[in-house]
């Protein structure tokens, strides 16, 4: 069902529209905006809680500034569903992380107004610097440059990069922090948003200004009586307004915190502070889940992104199921590591900010000084591994295989280089659903097993991620090792099998058969168990290895399948280029073996948004997908 919009909304169908309104009636098209969201969202599922606390501060933005002549950059973009509505996607919201509808991000081929792609955060305050010096190198000094970036973004360390490089440009920046915390003093908030006021009034800077130019002509006769007034406004800011010392310090004035949930008073900010030139930082306080009661004081976790709700009693839909169901693969970890720790002492837990979305929340409430959150910090979650494997403990840093990206330097020169046995579990590999491109966990299996001192594995089902795990924490020589898997349900309900340990480097055999191989990697081996009852149908009886690593390979068993076929199939759910196919294909060249071999994954192009089973179905390695390549290889006259 299509979700109507209120009045006033319904006649938005872009910043145009939403500035021919009065400054009154922002209020009410607030009160719409969120109610659009909030019906959307209960009936189609999405992130919800980050959208609800910008709504007027979205409003304010469009409704201020030029854009998308001005640059306006959301960080990591779960709160621009507001931007996505009033830009002209109303009418297609509800097709929103579907499979071919919109994007859940910020996307530049989606809208014009989407001046940067995002999904990782801390990105915003680098892009829009990036923009705005391009604006003034091709002489567009008119032209505004925004970056929204949330409180917990500014916890990534491009964020300070950036602010380090921003401070030094004469950019027309403006920095939005977003700070939704739970709750602010009335009090100490009505007195900064006084001094705010102040601060960002035409009146106030063009006195500041005439002064410090006057100022500056009694120079020659003296002290630097600039100098003198500019520690004396500094001490005072740093007496009144403590917030501002980090921001100034690296010389971004600061204004606020504001009310972000006052349309009226953003808008007026918003306006003067157009016209303060040079990069400048806001900072508003905002209500994650702002609106909606259970979202704005229940479980920040569990309504940032809850799935389907009733919109009236707040209750979430969850699926009954009359059997008992597999777990997901992320709380196998966080239950296995718990059992492991209680019985090594050496143990340790790492995340970056994903406590409950890697299920290491579980072992922070069982063991609080084993198990660190270091906030949106990948590079800093590796190297403290390494630091803490340099004393002989046992670190395991869980990270989702799409952010281990960011920290790719420092598994090389941090871990590898140094040969230090860090366990790497990486979460959310291959495709990650709906949350599309910037989320999925397609390069891992490439980027890890090309690095030397790496082991690379990837479980099939839930008993093997405990038994990888169970080996993973065991004393070695050294070298990493990186253990992958999938977002959601693994294949065993009876999963708590006691832990034994695996030699590394070793598949198993899961089917014997003739004429056409099957190798797998990881839990899309299953696909490849399903896939072999139809081909039975047929009267076709394939082979099915789970190599189980990538590095080392199973070279035994590899030298078993070239001898005996000529017609092999392998199967991953990462990338082809450079990935598990192309570790078999090498060792078929290195050994001199001929053999037709079929390489099924992800392609060589980006992948958009869906549905895991949708998208497997797209790039042909579904069951379905994986029978026909076999029926097809099968048919096939191979000369080798």
């Amino acid at each position: 069902m299509l979700i109507e919009p209120g009045k006033l909304l319904a006649e938005i169908n872009s910043p145009a529209d939403l500035k021919k309104l009065s400054p009154e009636q922002l209020v009410t098209l607030s009160t719409e905006l969120r109610d659009f969201i909030i019906d959307n969202v209960s009936v189609y599922g999405g992130h919800f809680g980050a959208s609800l606390g910008v709504v007027e501060l979205t409003v304010a933005l469009h409704y201020v500034f030029n854009t998308p002549y001005d640059q306006l950059v959301w960080d990591v973009g779960h709160q621009a569903y507001g931007h996505k509505i009033l830009t002209g996607r109303r009418d297609v919201f509800h097709t929103n992380r579907l499979y071919n509808g919109i994007s859940g991000f910020p996307k530049r081929k989606e809208s014009e107004y989407d001046t940067f792609g995002v999904g990782h955060s801390s990105t915003s305050i680098s892009a829009a610097l990036g923009m705005a010096e391009a604006s003034h190198f091709l002489g567009m000094d008119d032209k505004q440059h925004i970056a929204v970036i949330g409180d917990g973004a500014m916890t990534g360390g491009l964020a300070f990069e950036a602010m380090n490089h921003a401070g030094v440009s004469n950019t027309n920046l403006l920095i939005i922090l977003n700070d939704n915390c739970m709750s602010i003093d009335p009090n100490v908030g009505a007195l900064k948003d006084y001094l705010t006021d102040i601060t960002t009034s035409h009146t106030y800077n063009k006195v500041r200004d005439e002064i410090w130019n006057v100022l500056g002509k009694f120079s020659k006769f003296g002290p630097n009586p600039r100098e003198i007034v500019g520690k004396i406004e500094n001490s005072i800011k740093s007496l009144l307004l403590s917030q501002s010392n980090l921001f100034e310090s690296l010389n971004l004035r600061y204004f606020g915190p504001v009310d972000g949930h006052d349309v009226s008073h953003m808008v007026h900010v918003l306006k003067d502070l157009k016209d303060i030139k040079g990069p400048k930082i806001l900072h508003i306080v905002t209500t994650k889940g702002k609106g909606y009661a259970p979202a704005e004081n229940g479980d920040k976790t569990t309504w940032h992104a809850p799935g389907k709700f009733d919109k009236v009693t707040g209750e979430i839909h969850k699926k009954v199921h009359e059997t008992p169901q597999p777990p997901k693969y992320q709380d196998v970890f966080g239950h296995t590591i718990v059992e492991l720790a209680e019985k090594n002492d050496k143990i340790m837990g790492i995340t970056p900010a994903m406590p409950s979305g890697s299920s290491m929340n579980i072992m922070m409430n069982a063991m609080p000084e084993r198990a660190f959150d270091v906030g949106i910090a990948e590079q800093h979650a590796v190297t403290f591994s390494a630091g803490l494997a340099t004393q002989g403990l046992i670190p395991f840093c869980n990270i989702y295989s799409t952010f281990m990206q960011r920290s790719y330097d420092q598994v090389i020169h941090d871990v590898c280089i140094q040969d230090l046995p860090v366990n790497f579990c990486l979460d959310r590999a291959g495709f990650a659903g709906a949350d599309g491109p910037t989320h999925h966990g397609a390069y891992d299996i490439a980027y890890m097993r090309c690095i030397p001192n790496m082991i690379v594995s990837s479980p099939m089902n839930e008993e093997e991620l405990r038994n990888l795990m169970f080996t993973a924490q065991l004393p070695r020589e050294g070298g990493a090792f990186t253990i992958r898997y999938p977002r959601g349900q693994g294949v065993m309900s009876d999963w708590r099998k006691p832990m034994q340990a695996i030699e590394i480097g070793t598949g198993r055999t899961v089917r014997e058969g003739s004429e056409v191989a099957i190798l797998t990697i990881g839990h899309i081996g299953n696909y490849v168990v399903e896939a072999c009852e139809y081909l039975q149908e047929d009267g076709l009886d394939p082979a099915h290895y789970d190599m189980r690593f990538v590095k080392p390979l199973d070279e035994a068993l590899l030298h078993k399948v070239f001898k005996k076929f000529r017609k092999i199939v392998t199967v991953e759910d990462g990338c082809i280029m450079g990935g598990f196919g192309s570790a078999v294909a090498e060792f078929m060249v290195d050994h001199g073996y001929q053999a037709r071999i079929e390489r099924l994954g992800i392609p060589d192009r980006i992948v958009e948004h869906g549905e895991q089973r949708e998208l497997h179905a797209e790039c042909n390695f579904d069951p379905e997908g994986i029978a026909n390549a076999v029926r097809k290889l099968a048919e096939s006259n191979v000369t080798v």
